[in-house]
Protein backbone atom coordinates (compact mmCIF):
# COMPACT_ATOMS: atom_id res chain seq x y z
CA UNK A 1 0.00 0.00 0.00
CA UNK A 2 1.08 3.49 -0.54
CA UNK A 3 0.02 7.20 0.24
CA UNK A 4 0.74 10.49 -1.10
CA UNK A 5 2.17 13.00 1.69
CA UNK A 6 2.91 16.68 0.61
CA UNK A 7 6.04 18.10 2.91
CA UNK A 8 3.96 21.42 3.34
CA UNK A 9 7.11 23.58 4.78
CA UNK A 10 8.13 23.01 0.99
CA UNK A 11 4.83 22.92 -1.41
CA UNK A 12 5.11 26.30 -2.82
CA UNK A 13 1.14 25.83 -4.95
CA UNK A 14 2.81 25.31 -8.17
CA UNK A 15 -0.54 22.75 -8.66
CA UNK A 16 2.15 20.71 -11.04
CA UNK A 17 1.00 17.03 -9.21
CA UNK A 18 -2.98 17.94 -10.25
CA UNK A 19 -1.90 18.74 -13.87
CA UNK A 20 -0.24 14.91 -14.05
CA UNK A 21 -2.47 13.44 -11.26
CA UNK A 22 -6.19 14.33 -11.57
CA UNK A 23 -7.43 11.49 -10.78
CA UNK A 24 -6.29 11.96 -7.06
CA UNK A 25 -5.04 15.12 -6.47
CA UNK A 26 -7.39 18.30 -6.77
CA UNK A 27 -6.28 21.74 -5.75
CA UNK A 28 -7.75 24.55 -2.94
CA UNK A 29 -8.60 27.64 -3.63
CA UNK A 30 -5.20 28.82 -3.58
CA UNK A 31 -3.52 26.43 -5.62
CA UNK A 32 -2.20 23.83 -2.98
CA UNK A 33 -2.98 19.96 -3.19
CA UNK A 34 -6.19 18.28 -1.68
CA UNK A 35 -4.67 14.81 -1.17
CA UNK A 36 -6.89 11.78 -0.87
CA UNK A 37 -7.01 10.30 2.35
CA UNK A 38 -6.83 6.39 0.86
CA UNK A 39 -4.29 4.60 -0.30
CA UNK A 40 -3.19 4.82 -4.01
CA UNK A 41 -4.48 2.52 -6.75
CA UNK A 42 -2.14 0.34 -8.11
CA UNK A 43 -3.63 0.97 -11.69
CA UNK A 44 -2.38 4.91 -10.19
CA UNK A 45 0.80 4.35 -9.22
CA UNK A 46 3.18 5.31 -12.37
CA UNK A 47 1.07 8.28 -12.44
CA UNK A 48 1.68 9.05 -8.69
CA UNK A 49 5.44 8.72 -9.18
CA UNK A 50 5.76 10.45 -12.46
CA UNK A 51 4.05 13.48 -9.90
CA UNK A 52 6.24 12.77 -7.36
CA UNK A 53 9.55 13.36 -9.79
CA UNK A 54 8.07 16.19 -11.67
CA UNK A 55 7.42 18.30 -8.76
CA UNK A 56 9.10 21.54 -8.80
CA UNK A 57 9.53 21.94 -4.94
CA UNK A 58 9.73 18.56 -4.39
CA UNK A 59 7.28 18.68 -1.68
CA UNK A 60 5.25 15.20 -2.94
CA UNK A 61 6.17 11.92 -1.51
CA UNK A 62 4.70 8.60 -2.15
CA UNK A 63 4.73 6.47 0.64
CA UNK A 64 5.07 2.80 1.25
CA UNK A 65 5.23 1.96 -2.93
Amino acid sequence: MSRLTVDWVACDGHGLCAVLLPELIDLDDWGYPVLPAEDVPDRHRGHARAAVSACPALALRLRGA
